[in-house]
Formats: structure tokens, C-alpha cells, sequence
């Protein structure tokens, strides 16, 4: 639509040449936010302008020969590089200076127009995209911060099945190959957040999502919190198992706790409806996990393991509680 409404509305105000530069302009300048829309209207209009320029100044300086093309389309690329643009304009510098030489030279305000042109092709493409909100992406990352969520409530499920049974080197291996798969989860989630922030910038219903990402940055926070506590304890269970550790007494009051901490962590997922999205319980279920366990004196050979899973207990129940332990 934008390229249409650009090609009529450039062959109206600008007669003569066909209007390529605006519909191309339109084209590139569409994007999925309009952020992104302006950065690109902006490469753009700034790369047209440049390759414009330099086409005049070669032209100047060593005529209109034969060889005039290739030389203003390696001062473009060094000038580029040398400025470090971004590579919208990059491109779009020696592509500008490219056919301002070969077309332009027969006709007279050619590159003049075409700097016009393009700037009403971007301008068109941008109000288009304004008139036509582009979507809100916050539902990609509510599913993306509830499949990791999810995850890491299941990680600390199998911590506490480790803990509560005996269990083999291999059993062991493969938990830990596992909780190390909460990072490219985490990645995904903060870049699905990104993308919704993104999504919001200018965009005219931003007032409305605003909270909604809010609550969603503040969970993308806690999840990162549980993330390298829930992989600290795996690992901590993995290098220092051994089979006599499942009958320890506090070792199973362990186990249970983390049970119940899985438990609470599914809780604490976005509701039905986006606009009431907050990182509190919801449901008929109640908060399980109890008070920390207080561990007067560790057994000698376990007091380690046990007590940085402990620690990392606490932790994990500061940010489901959402507040520091007094």
C-alpha cells in the first residue's frame, strides 16, 4: 500500500521520470514498528542525499568520462567506511551516486528530484505505518517468558527428585545438560522482550501496553535470578554427589522444599488477559513454600553441597516471594 500510495502521489508532484526512487524508498522504509520505520526513513534519505552529493562533486572535479561511474562508486565506499554507516545508507550511497551519473547527466534537476523523491517516498511509507499501527509483539514474549518460566520450574523438580533418590552418573550428566538449556531459553526471552519494547517505541497505543511490559521486564529480571540459581544447584549436585546422600535427613527436607518452590514458580505466570499481567500467583492454588530450613550443624561430608543449596534455596524463594528475606 505504502509503495502504491508513493509511486501515485511522486508522479503527481514530480511529472517526468518514473517515481523508482520513491516506491523503493517506500518499500525498504515499512517496517514491523515504527521505530524501525523511522531508522530506516532516516538510512535512507541520508544515503540518497550522500550518493547525490559525491556524484556531483566527482562530476565536478573530473567531468562526465566514461570511467567517472566507477571512480564515484569507490569514494562512496570509502567514505562509508570511513564514517562507519549504518548499512541502509552504506548501500545506498554509491547505489544514489551510481545512477545520478549514468541517468542524470542528460537530464537536468535529475538528482535534485530524486532527493525530493525519495524523501516523499519515506515520508509516505512512515505516515502509512503510523495511520496503520503495526502490531504490539508483547504476546511473543509473554509465551516466550512462560515456556522459560516453565522450564525452570521443571529443572528444579529434577534437582529435587536427585536429591530424594538415588541416582546414576549418567541420570546426573543429563540433568546438568539439561539446566544448561535454560540459557539459550533466557537469550530467547530477553530478545523477545527487546522486540516488545521495540514494538512500543512511537507507537501511538504505548500508553495502554506500557504496564504490561513493565511487569514483563520485571519478570525477565527474577527468571534471570532463577535461571543462574537453578543451574548453580545442578551443578553443585552434580560435582558433588554421592549415593549416601539421599539418606540424610536434610537432604530430604531439601528435596521437598524444592518441590514446593517448582510448585509456586508455575504459579507465577501471566494471566488470561495480557493487560492484567503481573508476577503474582493467580488460580485456586496457594503459595507451598515454607520458611527457609534453618540447619544447625551440616553432616561433615555433605556440608558443603548442602549448604550452597541452601543458599541458592533462599535465593530462589526472595524472588517467587518477589522480596528479600528479613
Amino acid at each position: 500500500m505504502a509503495t502504491v500510495l508513493a509511486w501515485i502521489v511522486a508522479q503527481l508532484l514530480l511529472p517526468g521520470e518514473l517515481p523508482v526512487f520513491a516506491a523503493i524508498a517506500a518499500l525498504l522504509v515499512v517496517q514491523p514498528s515504527i521505530n524501525q520505520s523511522l531508522g530506516k526513513a532516516i538510512e535512507r534519505c541520508l544515503g540518497v542525499i550522500g550518493g547525490v552529493l559525491v556524484a556531483y562533486g566527482v562530476s565536478l572535479i573530473f567531468g562526465t568520462s566514461g570511467g567517472i561511474v566507477l571512480l564515484a562508486i569507490v569514494v562512496c565506499i570509502m567514505l562509508t567506511w570511513v564514517l562507519r554507516l549504518a548499512p541502509g545508507s552504506a548501500n545506498q550511497v554509491p547505489i544514489s551516486a551510481m545512477l545520478v551519473l549514468s541517468i542524470g547527466v542528460q537530464t537536468p534537476g535529475y538528482a535534485f528530484e530524486r532527493i525530493l523523491e525519495t524523501i516523499l517516498g519515506a515520508g509516505i511509507a512512515l505516515l502509512v505505518n503510523v495511520v496503520i499501527v503495526p502490531p504490539v509483539l508483547l504476546a511473543p514474549a509473554g509465551d516466550a517468558l512462560d515456556r522459560l518460566n516453565s522450564e525452570v520450574a521443571d529443572s528444579l523438580d529434577r534437582v529435587a527428585t536427585a536429591l530424594k533418590l538415588p541416582q546414576s552418573r549418567a541420570s546426573l550428566t543429563e540433568m546438568m545438560l539439561t539446566a544448561r538449556l535454560l540459557r539459550p531459553m533466557l537469550n530467547a526471552a530477553d530478545k523477545a522482550i527487546v522486540q516488545a519494547e521495540e514494538s512500543l517505541t512511537l507507537n501511538p497505543r504505548q500508553a495502554a501496553y506500557r504496564r504490561v511490559l513493565d511487569a514483563d521486564l520485571e519478570r525477565l529480571d527474577r527468571l534471570k535470578s532463577l535461571v543462574t540459581r537453578t543451574v548453580g544447584m545442578t551443578r553443585a549436585l552434580h560435582d558433588h554427589y554421592d549415593d549416601s546422600l539421599y539418606l540424610e535427613p536434610t537432604v530430604q527436607a531439601l528435596s521437598l522444599e524444592l518441590v514446593r518452590a517448582a510448585h509456586d514458580l508455575r504459579l507465577l505466570t501471566r494471566g488470561d488477559d495480557p493487560a492484567e499481567s503481573r508476577f503474582i500467583p493467580h488460580g485456586d492454588d496457594e503459595l507451598a513454600l515454607t520458611s527457609p530450613l534453618v540447619i544447625a550443624a551440616p553432616p561433615p561430608q555433605h556440608w558443603i553441597l548442602i549448604g550452597s543449596l541452601m543458599e541458592d534455596l533462599r535465593r530462589v524463594r526472595e524472588e517467587i516471594i518477589g522480596e528479600p528475606l528479613s
